[in-house]
């Protein structure tokens, strides 16, 4: 079932993920309401929509609760989208991101829970799990988180969770894992290492990659993410419940719409293989690519080793079933990496 002819708000929508959300959904003939600070977001992503009729943007931030307000406004869904998303900056500076992931995002579930949306599905994080060694990753079972980021987003769920069972707000959460695709934020976890491998190489020029490169991250072309987004938003209540009960056994009792679930593909990518995807797909547009090697560096310090989604549960309750694993998506993307990351 498609999203079309409704009212949509998405935060954070001149962003990677948030642009990408835009996109897909104006072409469903839905309303679609942008609302972004431009912070860590870029105008460029949204250029090509300023132009449609059914597409507003609007320049503010989530921190001001009238703002959030003027911005839901008539909208049936939410896809909240907005926050600072990087580990690092996080603690350099954990009160703005604090302020910007926990202020924010309450201030958007008041206005939307005051404005009677339909549904508010918003972006949780893979991050959540923390310490957590166990493998693949289960939405119920997690860690102690290991940024101010990740706490934010910890708290981010239960809020969801208690507006839901305090207001009958229906709430889903999409746990990300390490998404790439076209307009792919450089300052991401893991976009940072694709962006700063794809520059190397377009400059023939030898990455460097961190161990042995053998560490792996379950990489989520943005595709499939589309894709959960819009299933999270159109599964219908009844059916819910139903699918909630079939994964968690005859005893599930929520009576609210309020699940958290892991967005990725369900697979393992080395770095190692990582780089083979780039380096063959960016070869296609300079064949001198092709022959620039990898090189290994020392393992950087805190890093986990692997990261591997189970997506069992999104499978029966949403039946997200996703389209793209690494391969195929770094098939599709690279042409746009060489195109705007070349100097």
């Amino acid at each position: 079932m498609k999203l079309t002819n409704s009212k949509i708000l998405i935060t954070g929508g001149a962003g990677f993920i948030g642009s990408n959300l835009v996109e897909y959904f104006l072409k469903g003939n839905n309303e679609v309401v942008c609302l972004d600070d431009l912070s860590t977001g870029h105008k460029k992503n949204i250029v090509p929509f300023l132009d449609n009729h059914n597409f507003q943007f609007i320049v503010g931030d989530i921190r001001d609760l009238l703002t959030c307000r003027n911005a839901v406004r008539d909208c049936e869904y939410v896809f909240h989208e907005a926050a600072l998303g990087s580990v690092p900056r996080s603690i350099k500076d954990p009160k703005t991101t604090n302020s910007v992931n926990i202020d924010g995002f309450l201030n958007m579930l008041i206005a939307s829970r005051d404005e009677g949306v339909k549904r508010f599905i918003y972006a949780a994080s893979s991050s959540t799990y923390g310490d957590s060694k166990e493998m693949p990753k289960i939405e119920e079972r997690y860690g102690r988180p290991l940024s101010p980021y990740a706490i934010t987003k910890v708290v981010n769920e239960y809020f969801a969770k208690v507006f839901s069972e305090l207001y009958g707000m229906e709430t889903i959460g999409l746990r990300y894992f390490n998404v790439f695709g076209k307009r792919q934020d450089p300052n991401g976890a893991y976009a940072a290492v694709i962006h700063l491998w794809v520059k190397k190489l377009i400059a023939h020029e030898s990455p460097i990659v961190n161990g042995d490169g053998t560490y792996s991250r379950d990489f989520t072309y943005v595709e499939n993410v589309i894709e959960a987004n819009e299933k999270a938003a159109m599964i219908d209540k009844e059916i819910y419940f139903e699918r909630c009960k079939e994964y968690f056994g005859k005893d599930y009792c929520n009576e609210v719409v309020n699940e958290v679930f892991n967005v990725a593909y369900g697979g393992n990518t080395t770095l190692n293989e990582l780089y083979e995807y780039l380096n063959k797909n960016l070869s296609k547009f300079d064949h001198e690519i092709e022959s620039v090697k990898l090189v290994n560096g020392p393992n950087r310090e805190g890093d986990i080793p692997h990261s591997l989604a189970s997506i069992e549960k999104g499978k029966t309750v949403l039946k997200y079933n996703p389209q793209y694993d690494a391969k195929n998506g770094f098939e599709l993307v690279c042409e746009w990496y060489y195109n705007n990351f070349k100097k």
